[in-house]
C-alpha cells in the first residue's frame, strides 16, 4: 500500500510540474505577444520606405507626398533631418547626463543614510515620475524664455538630460553597491588616493552596469515626443545649429500623423527608430563583454 501510495504521489507531483511547466510558457508567450505583433506590423507596414534615400534626404512636403500617392508611388524623400536631430540632442542630452549622473550616483553610494544623500535620492525618484512634458516646460522655461530665446536643439537636449538623470543615477549608486567592498579597501590599504580608487577600481570594475543604466536612459528618451515639441519644435531641414529649431524622429512621426498624406512614411520612421534602439543595446552588449 505505501508502495502505491508513494507512486500516486510521485505521479500527481509530475502532473503538477507538467501543468505548471506549460503554465508559465503559456503566461511568457501571453507577456512577448504584444512586442512580437508591434514589430512584425512595423516591418509589414514600413519596409517599403526604408532606403538610402530614406536615410539622407529631407521630409518631403504635402504636395509632393500626394502626387506620389495618386501615381500609386513611394513618397519621394526621407526623415535625415529627423535623424541628425535626434543625434545630435541624445549626444549633447549624454554630454549632459552622464557626469552629473554618474558622480551623483557615486555620491550616494559613499553617503549613504546622510540627510542630503537621503534628499538627493528621493529628489531623483520624483523627477523620474514626473510626466515628460512637465520637464519640457521646465526646459522651455530655463532656456527657451531665457538662453537662447527661442526654440532650440540646446533647449530639447536640457529636457532630454533631465529625463536621462534619474535612470543614471539609480543604476550607478544600485551597480557601486554590488562591487565587495574588500575591493574598494584594499586600494585604500595600498595608499592609493580615494579619487583614484574611484576613477581607476570602483567605476572600472561596475563599468558594465554602468554602460547598461546609460544606454536605458538613451533609450528612454529617444522616442519622447511631449518635451521637444516644447523645446526644440522642429525642423524641415538638417540643423546642427544647437541654438535653432531642429526635428528629430519622434517629432516627424507626429508631425506624419497630422498629415493624412504622410501616413506611409509613420510605419517607416517608427521602424527606423526602432531599429537604432536595438542597435545600441547590441553595440552596449558587445562592449560590456570586451570589457569584462
Amino acid at each position: 500500500m505505501n508502495a502505491l501510495h508513494q507512486i500516486d504521489t510521485s505521479k500527481r507531483r509530475l502532473l503538477k510540474d507538467r501543468i505548471f511547466y506549460w503554465l508559465v510558457i503559456a503566461m511568457a508567450g501571453l507577456t512577448i505577444s504584444p512586442i512580437v505583433l508591434i514589430i512584425s506590423k512595423l516591418i509589414a507596414k514600413g519596409y517599403k520606405q526604408i532606403s538610402f534615400e530614406f536615410i539622407i534626404r529631407n521630409t518631403p512636403d504635402t504636395y509632393e507626398a500626394m502626387t506620389a500617392i495618386s501615381n500609386n508611388e513611394l513618397i519621394p524623400g526621407g526623415i535625415a533631418n529627423g535623424i541628425t536631430g535626434t543625434l545630435l540632442m541624445v549626444v549633447l542630452a549624454a554630454i549632459i547626463a552622464i557626469p552629473v549622473g554618474i558622480i551623483t550616483g557615486i555620491y550616494l553610494y559613499e553617503n549613504q543614510g546622510k540627510r542630503l544623500a537621503n534628499l538627493t535620492r528621493n529628489i531623483s525618484d520624483i523627477i523620474q515620475g514626473v510626466p515628460s512634458i512637465v520637464l519640457g516646460l521646465i526646459a522651455y522655461l530655463w532656456i527657451v524664455k531665457n538662453v537662447t530665446n527661442g526654440y532650440s536643439a540646446l533647449a530639447g537636449s536640457v529636457s532630454l538630460s533631465i529625463m536621462m538623470l534619474p535612470m543614471i543615477i539609480r543604476s550607478t549608486e544600485e551597480t557601486l553597491k554590488m562591487i565587495p567592498q574588500t575591493l574598494k579597501e584594499a586600494g585604500l590599504a595600498l595608499g592609493v588616493p580615494y579619487y583614484k580608487v574611484i576613477l581607476k577600481i570602483l567605476v572600472p570594475t561596475g563599468f558594465s552596469g554602468l554602460l547598461t543604466g546609460i544606454l536605458l536612459a538613451i533609450s528612454r528618451v529617444m522616442g519622447e515626443t511631449a518635451p521637444l515639441m516644447l523645446t526644440a519644435l522642429g525642423s524641415s531641414v538638417i540643423n546642427l545649429n544647437i541654438s535653432e529649431p531642429t526635428s528629430a524622429i519622434p517629432l516627424l512621426i507626429w508631425e506624419f500623423y497630422n498629415d493624412p498624406n504622410m501616413v506611409d512614411l509613420i510605419w517607416s520612421s517608427s521602424l527606423l527608430l526602432m531599429g537604432i534602439v536595438l542597435l545600441l543595446n547590441i553595440v552596449s552588449k558587445q562592449i560590456a563583454a570586451k570589457r569584462k
